[in-house]
């Protein structure tokens, strides 16, 4: 290739790389792609489902996580209910897709074993698992499987919050397995 061909093969690319982040810094904050595509149930104001059992404050995370904590210290956790559109992670960090069009895609991925969200209405965004710590790890939990129902549906999320380095998850109870 020609040295005239790859100066403007990169410049290009770089044109590119700084229209993506004028894009991004227009957008602000918020949902990514708002107007691509609504949910599939439920609102803001009405959410479709409520997953997970509410948790006491004074005690937010179970006693398989205390039990299997380094000298039984626990980060701090906090008993929180938010509402948000379930989506799969991979797909709306990558390329922003979320709802309706994007629900069949969604469920494939997390069946895949793709990170499963919750998207607020201010476009905050959190990671969704299974709080029981050992039933989790050795596969006797079905929380996956209950996101994977209402993947782009609005929906209430009962939970332990906890953020480590600016990374915010939302720990959810009640999906214990017969073992």
């Amino acid at each position: 290739m020609n040295r005239s061909r790859k100066i403007g093969l990169y410049g290009a690319g770089a044109l590119l790389a700084v229209v993506s982040l004028a894009f991004a810094a227009q957008q602000g904050p918020g949902i990514l792609f708002p107007d691509w595509s609504e949910p599939t149930k439920g609102t803001w104001d009405n959410p479709a489902a409520e997953l997970g059992k509410q948790v006491p404050d004074s005690r937010p995370w179970s006693v398989t996580t205390y039990t299997s904590s380094i000298e039984g210290k626990v980060l701090d956790g906090k008993a929180m209910t938010v509402v948000g559109e379930i989506v799969d992670l991979s797909c709306y960090l990558q390329v922003g897709k979320r709802g309706d069009k994007h629900r069949d895609c969604g469920q494939k991925c997390a069946e895949q074993g793709q990170p499963i969200g919750l998207l607020t209405e201010d476009g905050s965004l959190f990671i969704l698992m299974d709080e029981e710590h050992n039933p989790r790890r050795d596969g006797m939990t079905n929380f996956r499987k209950a996101a994977i129902e209402n993947m782009a549906n609005v929906v209430t999320v009962h939970g332990t919050f906890s953020e480590v380095a600016g990374q915010k998850a939302l720990y959810v109870q009640g999906y214990l397995t017969e073992g």
